[in-house]
């Protein structure tokens, strides 16, 4: 059965349909050695070339829905080549067969924390999308006085030079003197938008670290620069955050996730063992005599 052409370029990794149709629409796409157009609809057997490069399609029922949970570490770029030899956040990823990860959005250079990859083009684009609001947290540290008018402002919301901003909340972190650190949410990714916030109240950001994305939050053992695939009940959170269907199949064993749940319990089990145990050692406060 024939297929859109946007759909079979979204499966293979390359972008969202959304994306893809102007890509096809600027004539970087031909199947048969032809220039396709918007509203072709191509076969298996069809050969489909972009930008040159031959297209690795995948069918429906080889195509699977995978995430990836990467840490980054500053002094990383959000792109797949830097004609200044900096390092990208690509070249740790494991090799995805037949496709390529997407990010789902940046985090700037000096930003580091949690970064979602997916094979899944639409996918990728909804998360980024404001529509969908997912919320987004980070841990930031900044430098300067901060005081209640500051918090006051940056709740209601501050006109960037890119429209309006806010942050859903602010919590302070602690901190010593005029170095404070802040937890604080946003539902929108614009491009620095979390600096430039702080900006626009005269203080600036001198540490920035995402921690959590929807639901999603960043393991506290994942070392910096590692990476972990999502389960198959994460990839369908995020799915179901903005309107897609579920995923049926995952490349991540049962086994293997029966382990790392069976591990997660264990924790838990001598968590509390120990708590117990340190009440009950705990010598008892004699009474004071009466006077």
């Amino acid at each position: 059965m024939s297929e859109k052409l946007q759909k079979v370029l979204a499966r293979a990794g390359l972008g969202s349909r959304r994306e893809l149709e102007k890509v096809i629409a600027a004539g970087r796409v031909s199947v048969n050695g032809k220039i396709a157009q918007l509203g072709d609809r191509v076969e298996d057997t069809d050969k489909i070339r972009m930008d040159g490069h031959i297209v690795a399609a995948r069918t429906e029922a080889e195509d699977i829905c995978r995430v990836l949970l990467y840490f980054k570490p500053e002094g990383e770029i959000c792109s797949r080549k830097d004609p200044e030899g900096r390092k990208t956040v690509f070249e740790r990823l494991p090799p995805l067969k037949g496709g390529r990860w997407i990010a789902v959005g940046r985090l700037d250079i000096n930003t580091s924390g949690l970064l979602l990859f997916t094979s899944d083009g639409e996918l990728a684009n909804r998360l980024m999308h404001p529509s969908f609001e997912v919320e987004r947290e980070y841990a930031v540290r900044v430098f300067g006085e901060v005081n209640q008018t500051h918090i006051n402002n940056l709740r209601r919301g501050v006109q960037l030079e890119d429209g309006e901003a806010k942050f859903e909340t602010i919590k302070p972190a602690g901190g010593e003197g005029l170095n404070q650190w802040f937890h604080v949410t946003l539902t929108e990714g614009r491009n620095r938008e979390v600096r430039r916030l702080w900006e626009s109240q005269e203080v600036q950001v001198s540490r920035l670290m995402r921690t959590r994305y929807g639901k999603i939050e960043l393991p506290k053992k994942l070392p910096l620069g590692g990476w972990q695939e999502l389960d198959l009940e994460n990839v369908n959170y995020l799915r179901s955050a903005v309107q897609l269907p579920k995923e049926t199949r995952t490349c991540i064993s049962e086994e293997k996730t029966s382990r790392a749940r069976e591990r997660v319990k264990s924790a838990k089990i001598r968590r509390a063992i120990r708590k117990h145990t340190e009440r009950t050692l705990k010598p008892k406060r004699k009474p004071k005599p009466r006077s």
